[in-house]
């Protein structure tokens, strides 16, 4: 790990002060703990999986060094724990009666957004112990949570402190390192989307924590094939950039440094994946299907002359804002998913009036636009090939999606974030339909090979 960048940057960020990754540095947990909240008792979280990871070793190193530590608070291995509402309720109330004891969680998504939240309401800080590296939500700013149907990111602040032991990293499952390496990778497309917000000045582009994300992606997912095989510095450098990318969501107070169109797909397919009652696929996973179809999509785009788009007839057909609400509600079929769809829909609407100000601008600034994008950008056949060689899935069947529901969802994936993407910009310019009706024609990127 480069621990100078790590460290400088954060000296930037407003939760997280320590990062500590290597062989063995499980060891240092109770010094790591003393360093961070002095002589404040502790509480272990874990589930049973976890438990048995590292999560009793860091219960008798704590107790070992003379630390004041509760009994655990362990959640059950099956069936699957889910970072929900429900779940961070129960902590929550865990917490409020240990009258100051720190959190410590042992885990990775999951129990780390669980205990993110439960924490920040109990009014406690925490660290965490990571067992995988498994997704970019370790150091991020915020906890995506479940709440009645519908996936939020809750406004909360990082851990104080990370410690990750690379013998535990390297003998987790190997399929959670490659969904790591999917949410990683989503990183290039979320770039991208941030440069067309940029430009035509939805949200600017933050030059601190741009170059903490973007910087070293392409080192970091370089070597997808000696991570697949376990290598430890190829895992070290997917947990660097995993840490990094949550740092820059510190440093923004946002999540849009690391998440694009790619992460309105996978979001879109979980929650219709929990209303149908459907089973569950790791997160990673779908930002990695979700990034492909984003990529595929932005191929579409960049071959076009968005400089010669007709705004007066765009404009002249534009729905109204009502027409807006009846269309969005009635495309989701999962009640609570259409309400917040609808409220995310109208956050970002605009008139025909504003409409027309930002295509004037997205024709003056198309060939600059184009440029950069594909500076960013790699090709989708070279992002497949990365999410293959490091054991991700590809194809929509590998994560529940069907071709038609995959097809549909680059109309609804729009409707569920206020966030401004290459999913708004073929919307506004009249194009959704045609770039989709290529990718799935023959020869298209989602065509069925034979």
């Amino acid at each position: 790990m480069d621990h100078e960048r790590v460290n400088a940057a954060l000296k930037e960020a407003s939760d997280t002060r320590r990062v500590t990754i290597g062989d063995g540095v499980l060891a240092a947990v109770a010094e790591t703990f003393a360093d961070c909240f002095g002589p404040l008792p502790a509480v272990v979280v874990a589930d049973e999986n976890t438990w048995g990871v590292a999560g009793g070793e860091v219960q008798e190193r704590l107790r070992g060094a003379g630390r004041p530590v509760e009994a655990p608070i362990v959640f059950p291995g099956r069936p699957t724990l889910y970072a929900d509402e429900e779940n961070v309720r129960e902590l929550e109330g865990k917490l409020r009666g240990l009258d100051g004891v720190i959190p410590v969680v042992v885990g990775s998504g999951t129990l780390n957004d669980i205990t993110k939240l439960a924490a920040h309401r109990a009014g406690r800080q925490y660290l965490v112990v990571g067992t995988a590296a498994s997704m970019d939500g370790y150091t991020a700013f915020g906890a995506a949570i479940t709440k009645d149907g519908f996936k939020q990111t809750m406004s909360c602040p990082a851990p104080r402190a990370v410690l990750a032991d690379l013998e535990i990293l390297a003998h987790a499952p190997p399929e959670m390192n490659a969904t790591g390496y999917g949410d990683l990778l989503g990183k290039v497309t979320a770039g991208a989307d941030w440069i067309l917000a940029d430009a035509l000045e939805s949200e600017p582009i933050d030059p601190r924590a741009w170059p903490l994300v973007q910087d070293s992606l392409r080192d970091w997912t370089g070597r997808p094939d000696q991570l697949r095989a376990g290598d430890r510095q190829a895992i070290e450098h997917l947990f660097e950039g995993l840490i990094m990318a949550g740092v820059a969501m510190q440093i923004s107070a946002s999540s849009r440094p690391a998440s694009g169109s790619e992460h309105r797909f996978s979001h879109l397919w979980e929650m219709q994946a929990l209303g149908h009652g459907h089973a569950l696929v790791p997160h990673g996973f779908k930002v990695a299907v979700g990034t492909l179809a984003a990529a595929a999509l932005y191929e579409r785009v960049l071959v076009r002359d968005l400089s010669k788009i007709d705004v007066e007839a765009i404009c002249l057909t534009w729905p109204s804002r009502e027409e807006v609400e009846r269309s969005v509600r009635a495309s989701h079929d999962i009640p609570e998913l259409a309400e917040n769809a609808v409220e995310e829909s109208l956050a970002k609407y605009l008139d025909a009036n504003q409409l027309r100000q930002r295509l004037l601008l997205l024709q003056a600034l198309w060939p600059m636009m184009r440029e950069r994008v594909q500076a960013q950008m790699l090709p989708a056949d070279r992002l497949r090939d990365l999410l293959q060689a490091a054991g991700a899935p590809t194809e929509p069947d590998e994560i529940g999606v069907s071709r038609e529901q995959l097809r549909e969802s680059y109309t609804l994936a729009r409707t569920i974030r206020a966030r401004y993407t290459v999913l708004d910009l073929v919307n506004e310019t009249g194009i959704l339909d045609a770039c989709v009706g290529e990718l799935f024609a023959p020869g298209g990127f989602w065509a069925r090979v034979p």
